[in-house]
């Protein structure tokens, strides 16, 4: 059980407030990226603080970052607001360089699909004819 922390939910509520499933809360921790103190019973406990490191986790997936990135990333994060810790690294600074560059290609790949599919759409919107 947790002890000296503010107050302590099972996964069924922490995928509540997180708005993540179980099935992915039980993934997190399979990979690092969360732990659970269990209780007697072997039922999983998160503190409040698992909220934030849940959603920094999604954050971080929607960037299209992988989970094992996300293991070496995340120790070097502060929970409440996403600065680096002391323990950042200029290694880490270049990981994330890198991974912002492959962002900006792929921004840049799907806005050109964009501008391509509005050209198509005017070109077929002006030879619909208009319904009877």
């Amino acid at each position: 059980m947790l002890t000296g922390v503010g107050s302590v939910m099972r996964i069924g509520e922490l995928a509540r407030r997180s708005g993540v499933s179980e099935r992915s809360l039980r993934y997190y921790e399979q990979q690092g990226l969360l732990t659970a103190a269990r209780t007697p019973g072997g039922h999983r406990e998160y503190s409040d603080k698992a909220i934030d490191r849940v959603l920094r986790i999604q954050h971080l997936f929607a960037a299209g970052l992988g989970s094992a990135k996300i293991v070496g990333l995340l120790p070097c994060m502060r929970d409440a607001d996403g600065g680096p810790a002391d323990i950042a690294t200029g290694r880490l600074v270049a990981d994330l360089t890198t991974e912002r560059e492959r962002l900006d290609r792929t921004i840049a790949d799907l806005l050109r699909s964009r501008t391509v599919l509005d050209e198509v759409i005017e070109t077929a919107s002006g030879s619909v004819t208009p319904p009877a």
